[in-house]
C-alpha cells in the first residue's frame, strides 16, 4: 500500500492505492463502490488478468483516504485523475462497482467496466418521499439533532464532510454523460440487485453505443462469486479494441 498527497481545491486529501503486476504494459484501474474500499475489490479481482497492471484506490473518503471537503462525483474523477498522474497510468481499463461506476464514467477509459454501477435516478417511494419531507420540515424548526432517525444507512456514520459528500452524488442523473460515452462498456449486473436494479443496466446498455450486458444471479455484490467469468470477458473486451 501507498499513500500520496494530492492537492485539490486548497485541500489536502491522502489517497491510498496500491499496485499489482507492476511490469505489465496495460493499466486496470479498480475503483470501489460506496462505503467499501480497494481491499475488497484487490481480494476479489487480484487472482484474476495477471497480463494488466492493477491499480486499486482508496476513493476520497473510505479505506486509508481521507476526505475534508464536500465533494461531487465529478471531483472525484479528478482526484483520480491527478492520482493517476502520479503513476504514470493510462486509461486502458477502468472498473468500477455502484458509485465507483460513475467515476469510471467521467475518466472516459477505452474500455470501462461498469459493476453494477450507480448513474440511473430510481424514483424514491412515497415512504422514502415523505421521510424527506417530515425531516426537512424538522430541520427547518431546528430538530437537527434526529438527522440519525431519518438519514440512510449508507449515511449514519459519515463525518459532515462525508455526509454532504453522499447527499452531493445519491441522486445524480448520468443518463448524458452514459449516452456520450464513446469507448468500449462491458456491464455486468447481477440479477437481484436492488441497490441498483438490472432496469438500470438496460437503460446503460441502451444508451452507451459500444457495450454488452453480462447478467449473474445475486445481489449487488454478485461480482464477488463472478470475478473469473467477469475477468475473462474484460480481456476479451480489451482485445477487441486492438482489432482497430
Amino acid at each position: 500500500m501507498a499513500l500520496k498527497s494530492i492537492q485539490y481545491n486548497q485541500h489536502t486529501l491522502e489517497i491510498s492505492y496500491e499496485i499489482l503486476n507492476p511490469h505489465a504494459k496495460v493499466d486496470l484501474i479498480i475503483l470501489h463502490g460506496w462505503g467499501s474500499n480497494k481491499n475488497l475489490m484487490k481480494q476479489v479481482f487480484s487472482p484474476y488478468m495477471d497480463s494488466f497492471r492493477h491499480i486499486y484506490i482508496d476513493l476520497p473518503g473510505f479505506g486509508n483516504s481521507t476526505c475534508n471537503t464536500p465533494l461531487k462525483t465529478a471531483d472525484y474523477a479528478r482526484i483520480v485523475e491527478l492520482l493517476m498522474v502520479h503513476i504514470n497510468a493510462s486509461k486502458d481499463i477502468i472498473l468500477g462497482h455502484s458509485f465507483g461506476g460513475k467515476v469510471a464514467l467521467l475518466l472516459e477509459p477505452r474500455v470501462l467496466v461498469l459493476v453494477a454501477s450507480a448513474g440511473i435516478y430510481v424514483k424514491k417511494s412515497f415512504k422514502v418521499q415523505a421521510k424527506i419531507a417530515l425531516f426537512k420540515l424538522l430541520k427547518l424548526s431546528g430538530f437537527t439533532m434526529l438527522r440519525n432517525f431519518f438519514v440512510a444507512e449508507d449515511a449514519k456514520s459519515l463525518s459532515e464532510p462525508m455526509y454532504q459528500t453522499f447527499k452531493n452524488v445519491v441522486n445524480e442523473d448520468f443518463k448524458n454523460e452514459f449516452a456520450g460515452f464513446e469507448g468500449k462498456a462491458l456491464l455486468c449486473w447481477g440479477k437481484s440487485d436492488t441497490a441498483t436494479p438490472l432496469s438500470s443496466a438496460k437503460k446503460i446498455d441502451k444508451l452507451i453505443k459500444d457495450s454488452s450486458l453480462a447478467v449473474y444471479e445475486g445481489d449487488h455484490y454478485f461480482f464477488m462469486k463472478n470475478a473469473e467469468d467477469i475477468s475473462k470477458k474484460i480481456e476479451t473486451t480489451f482485445l477487441k479494441t486492438l482489432e482497430h
